[in-house]
């Protein structure tokens, strides 16, 4: 490993710490969803996934990751950043004017370590089906990764990937699913019940495992096992349980943080539950 189980979770204890600072800053942005992903960005940047600091859009001989449900960019822009993509000073400038951080990735802004808009919900694997049949007609035998939130399954096209990628067997492709059971409007099985997501993507020709998205020993190696099953015909589907909210008490598993911002009394409460490891911005 590149790091101890104690090293990540120490550097995920500071993605908090900067969510949650962001999201209070400009009063605006999602810290549910952030807060439950920040195991899974910290395994998959510091431990899983080959990358070159030295961004181009092309990625050749790397792996490339592309974030479906985008709204939960804090999570991602506070890991480039502590991943060394650009300077963790500017995290302040999320939401702001004139700031590359906008609330959902965009690309016209040259921010290094994103490819695609991901605003609308739904598209993240479509892209990212593109993006690994470019590198089999190039002979680049590098994994694809994306991220989706399991409210956003309830978009069709998600549906028509799903039917796509097994058919092409596009099996340098491991897709995670936030399985926390919320979304903006309550919980998942209250708005449209997603039923059993493992037996539909089975159904569809994936090979689903099943991971503890806030265990960070368990998310380190559910990466590094799905991994180990390309390469053999079939996509590969991350169940990861997650609670939204994860490591702030009074957030955890209530779609009502999944885009509200803390108040002052509320951040001072969130910040003293999450140690300050690699130093604030």
């Amino acid at each position: 490993m590149k790091h101890t189980i104690k090293e990540l979770e120490d550097i995920a204890s500071q993605v908090r710490r900067d969510i949650v600072r962001m999201v209070h800053g400009c009063q605006s942005g999602h810290p549910g969803g952030s807060l439950g992903c920040a195991d899974f960005f910290t395994a998959l940047y510091f431990e899983v996934l080959n990358y070159n600091k030295d961004f181009n859009m092309d990625g050749v001989g790397e792996d490339l990751f592309f974030l479906s449900n985008g709204h939960i960019s804090p999570v991602w822009y506070s890991t480039l950043a502590h991943s060394g993509f650009f300077d963790k000073s500017e995290l302040a400038t999320f939401r702001k004017l004139d700031s590359r951080l906008q609330g959902h990735p965009t690309t016209h802004e040259g921010l290094p370590g994103i490819r695609i808009a991901s605003g609308s919900l739904g598209q993240g694997m479509s892209v990212a089906i593109g993006a690994a049949l470019t590198k089999r007609l190039n002979g680049d035998k590098s994994y694809v990764f994306t991220l989706h939130g399991d409210g956003e399954l309830q978009e069709g096209q998600n549906w028509e990937a799903a039917m796509f990628a097994p058919f092409h067997e596009l099996d340098t492709l491991i897709c995670t699913v936030d399985y926390n059971g919320q979304q903006i409007d309550g919980p998942t099985k209250k708005v449209l019940n997603l039923d059993s997501l493992q037996a539909k993507f089975e159904a569809f020709g994936w090979h689903v495992i099943n991971t503890d998205g806030n265990d960070m020993q368990a998310i380190v190696e559910g990466l590094h096992y799905a991994k180990t099953l390309t390469g053999k015909g079939k996509p590969i589907l991350n169940l990861m349980s997650t609670q939204m909210g994860a490591g702030v008490d009074y957030m955890m598993g209530s779609h009502k943080w999944h885009g509200t911002a803390p108040n002052d009394e509320q951040l001072a409460t969130a910040l003293a539950q999450l140690p300050e490891t690699l130093g604030d911005y």
